[in-house]
């Protein structure tokens, strides 16, 4: 049974800790434990416990380094020296043979080890060793020259160990792949080939990849459209694709007839590739069939046995499951973002003015946001412009943005007051009537004079300030009319401020994703977009917003954007 730590260890890593234990095949002789950031023991599986003489309390909790890791005479090895703790410390996976770990009896044990890094919680980091008592064949090694030999069984487990955690790490589907490759080639053929079939029932040649001069040479002109698989083919790829077992094949399987399209096109695969040998898995995601995957050789000149298919089907599992996860959460985004786009309003047509506004979903998040902005006409012909956030990153905070937005349409419109009485109005209403428990937002009122001047009139609360930039090049931030965002409960004394806005001068209403970073000062994110700002004050107004989008937003915020952006026209 798998022990995990709980109490000071945290419950989320020693879960996860033993969820990695889990997945990975119970081979008798290999210890398992996982450690945390700080090279603390989170889990450990019972092989461990015995070749170490340490049972899961005495492990459990303990700095890994300190505790185990020796030198001949017995003494703790510096850190300096340590290559497992340099492997820890730089993030990478390696191997080490015939080291020395200290046992709970005080003796001294040689054991072959592996590591590689994983994750063990939301936004934790860590890696998983795997010990092994090296055996005589294992220590000497394949004969100089030879072909390369089958893997034993520590690297058969290092290699699923190294796969879990490198695909699951990532929900991108191209990147997912592109790991995989590297993951089996060379390492286990000269050659991979992966057809994957996509939500419209179609099979396509994804990726097949050589390894050439020590790297990855994509063939893209194998790759492409598949013929559709047939149904009762028994040929070994048409089998995968129907989610069959795992099978063996060669060139010499399509000599004779071809019984199908696909047969046609795996016939042309192997005489442009020259694979002598190939295993064929599929690879299932939880409800269906995703896929297929091939590794060919060419020129390493052992053939596939018939004991490496299981290696080929855990592997092609992992990747199942990380695939599956992947197209999960970029539907689930695609249907965030669509819903996102539906909520926010097309913006009115108002004589003489420009208008433009963006959205720019999270980057890491499938979740929809709080982040809206909105512009409609009241009865007097007032343009009125709203740029908001309600705190938070997920349905609750769509559902309080809509009602947010809707309620503030509905008093602007109904109540011909100046935006702070509104928004006063708004703020009584949060905690009684919406989903939003805090908001922050501007609410403006822009005014044609009627002298070809335009005022604009707002109110602020507790949103970043808009910024008003004239075609010289001159900006300011628009910092009056500041007060308490929406939803605390307290009754504040809101305040109008007005200005008359300079001919051809624009104005930015957005929010706090354009401009916050974790890694410096909300002071910093407004000057870098005040400057970029007013480089592009002449710039058609798209081009302006693209390009202020792109130059201002910084690359580590995980947060949306809403931006609106206005210009007004010049006086003749």
């Amino acid at each position: 049974m798998v022990q995990s730590a709980g109490g000071n260890a945290g419950r989320q890593p020693a879960d996860e800790a033993e969820r990695l234990l889990r997945e990975l095949p119970d081979i008798p002789d290999a210890g398992m434990y996982v450690v945390d950031d700080q090279g603390r023991i989170v889990g450990t599986n019972p092989r461990a416990e015995t070749l170490l003489a340490r049972s899961a309390g005495e492990l459990l909790g303990q700095d890994a380094h300190n505790l185990l890791h020796r030198d001949g005479r017995g003494q703790t090895v510096p850190r300096a020296r340590c290559l497992m703790m340099q492997a820890f410390l730089s993030g990478r996976t390696a191997q080490g043979e015939r080291e020395w770990f200290e046992r709970g009896d005080g003796s001294l044990l040689p054991l072959s080890w592996l590591i590689t890094p994983c994750r063990i919680g939301e936004g934790v980091r860590g890696a998983m060793v795997v010990l092994h008592s090296p055996g005589p064949a294992e220590a000497a090694g394949p004969e100089p020259g030879g072909p390369a030999a089958p893997l034993s069984e520590l690297d058969r487990l290092a290699l699923l160990a190294e796969t879990t955690t490198r695909l699951t790490s990532t929900l991108d589907v191209e990147e997912a792949l592109r790991r995989l490759l590297h993951l089996v080639v060379p390492r286990l053929a000269d050659w991979a080939v992966v057809d994957l079939i996509s939500e419209q029932n179609e099979v396509w040649r994804t990726a097949v990849v050589h390894h050439e001069n020590g790297v990855l040479v994509d063939r893209e002109d194998l790759a492409g459209p598949m013929p559709p698989v047939p149904q009762d083919s028994p040929m070994p790829l048409s089998r995968a694709l129907r989610g069959a077992a795992s099978a063996l094949a060669g060139p010499e399987d399509y000599q004779g007839p071809p019984d199908s399209a696909v047969a046609v096109v795996q016939r042309e695969l192997f005489r442009e590739t020259g694979i002598h040998s190939a295993a064929i898995a599929p690879i299932r995601g939880l409800r269906e069939v995703l896929g297929a995957l091939t590794l060919g050789r060419s020129e390493q000149p052992r053939p596939f046995a018939p004991a490496e298919l299981s290696l080929l089907d855990d592997i092609a599992r992992r990747a199942g499951l990380a695939l599956d996860n992947a197209r999960l959460y970029q539907r689930q985004r695609r249907v965030a973002e669509t819903m996102q786009r539906h909520l926010l309003p097309q913006l009115p047509r108002v004589p003489g003015l420009e208008m433009a506004a963006r959205y720019v979903p999270a980057p890491h998040s499938s979740q929809v946001g709080g982040d809206w902005y909105d512009a409609f006409i009241l009865p007097n012909s007032v343009t009125a412009l709203v740029i908001g956030d309600v705190i938070g990153h997920d349905l609750d905070a769509a559902a309080g943005m809509a009602q947010l937005r809707n309620m503030l349409r509905a008093y602007a419109w109904s109540h011909q007051e100046p935006p702070s009485r509104i928004v006063d109005r708004l703020d009584r209403a949060v905690a009684r009537i919406t989903e939003a428990s805090m908001a922050t937002l501007v609410f403006a009122r822009l005014e044609d004079t009627g002298d070809r001047r335009w005022r604009l009139r707002w109110t602020n609360a507790g949103h970043p300030p808009p910024l008003l930039v004239c075609p010289d090049g001159r900006s300011r931030f628009l910092e009056a009319g500041h007060g308490l965002l929406l939803g605390t409960g307290i009754t504040p004394s809101r305040s109008d401020a007005v200005a008359l806005l300079p001919p051809l001068s624009t104005v930015v209403f957005y929010t706090d994703g354009l401009v916050e970073s974790p890694g410096r000062s909300i002071d910093e994110g407004l000057d870098r977009l005040r400057r970029h700002a007013a480089a592009l004050a002449q710039r058609p107004l798209d081009v302006f917003c693209d390009r202020l989008l792109d130059r201002t937003r910084p690359a580590d915020n995980d947060d949306d954007v809403a931006l609106l952006v206005l210009r007004v026209p010049g006086r003749d």
